[in-house]
């Protein structure tokens, strides 16, 4: 039966997935047809019987605003990326991919995305000094006291907005989204296609890193290529009428006494949420600059050191070469180009002696 305990963890998820959505808005994204991709999420672990929740994720958020130079793009992108992860899933490929990859050149990628947020946070300081600089210190002393992204996001957020409102800055950009369904037909480049390739390999990394880690803690058992189908399939239903990515989160829904219920009941809300049309009434208020505090810990605490650590712990001369090479290649062209190169680098390092 469904306890209090539930309704709490659902209630730490949602407060997640609120601030979370003013990233999602600082690139664009719509909110009204992001309620779709909860619908399907809640299918999908009543179809499923799984724990998993998804919801907004600032990694792929970020990927996809750092890398689509337009709204039409970043849409394209999250489209595509969600069709292929969809297919993905549903031929059970996902563990095989990373186990062909490894973990090591999996991490070096991984770490290289965490450079990239972190680049972002500090270009959009660079670009609105006044109010980016008061979301990154706000930002990074929060972290220091509470360890958590949830009030990071939360206080980084406010504290940018409240000196918005009360000292404005004239080179500071709102948020202006319009929020609407919209349906947005795909479109195919060069660019797109990097991009798509790119959102797919954060994207498994995410659904096999965040769905271990909801798994330990919910103590249900995680298939990850099912929640790579509904998560898929969330993401091209909302970006199709131009709604955000919505991915795999580690949730406080995961420690509730009935985890699936309890991610069942976060996205109800957020669904709920989202259809009243109230989010982006308030974002309005907040400077765009107001996420660089959340992208820099994000980036630079919660994703670069983790994986930097993984990608060469233990790791042979070979080993370490592919993840280097993968690191850099992710930072400096895409993550699909670095996790490619590092997986070639890795078959060639035997026969060169570097094994």
């Amino acid at each position: 039966m469904i306890s209090i305990q539930d309704f709490l963890a659902a209630l730490g998820g949602v407060l997640n997935g609120v601030t979370q959505s003013v990233m999602a808005m600082t690139f664009g994204f719509a909110m009204l047809p992001s309620a779709l991709a909860y619908l399907v999420g809640i299918v999908g672990c009543l179809v499923f019987n799984s724990a998993v929740p998804i919801s907004f994720q600032a990694e792929t958020m970020a990927m996809a605003g750092a890398m689509g130079k337009t709204r039409r793009e970043r849409l394209s992108m999250v489209i595509l990326a969600g069709l292929g992860m969809t297919v993905l899933g549903a031929f059970g490929l996902l563990e095989s991919i990373v186990a062909f990859a490894g973990e090591h050149v999996t991490s070096a990628m991984m770490a290289g995305v965490g450079l990239i947020l972190t680049k972002l946070s500090i270009d959009m300081v660079r670009k609105d000094y006044k109010l980016g600089g008061i979301s990154m210190g706000v930002g990074v002393i929060t972290y220091l006291v509470t360890k958590s992204l949830v009030y990071t996001s939360l206080f980084s957020v406010l504290a940018a907005s409240v000196a918005y409102r009360f000292v404005p800055d004239k080179d500071a950009k709102t948020i202006e989204v319009e929020d609407k369904f919209k349906f947005e037909m795909p479109t195919i480049s060069p660019s797109i296609i990097r991009g798509t390739l790119g959102l797919m390999c954060i994207t498994i990394g995410g659904n096999i890193a965040f769905g271990q880690v909801s798994g330990a803690i919910s103590g249900v058992s995680v298939n990850v290529d099912h929640i790579s189908i509904y998560s898929g399939l969330a993401d091209a239903f909302s970006a199709l009428f131009g709604g955000s990515p919505i991915s795999v989160v580690i949730s406080p829904a995961a420690a509730a006494p009935h985890a699936k219920w309890a991610a069942v009941i976060m996205m109800a809300i957020m669904f709920v949420i989202l259809l009243s049309k109230q989010l982006p009434k308030v974002v309005k208020y907040i400077p765009s600059s107001a996420v660089s505090g959340t992208l820099f810990i994000l980036g630079a605490v919660m994703t670069l050191p983790d994986n930097l650590q993984a990608a060469y712990a233990n790791a042979s001369a070979g080993t370490a070469l592919s993840s280097s090479i993968a690191l850099a290649v992710t930072v400096f062209v895409d993550p699909f180009f670095g996790l490619v190169a590092g997986i070639l680098v890795n078959l060639i390092a035997a026969p060169l002696g570097l094994g």
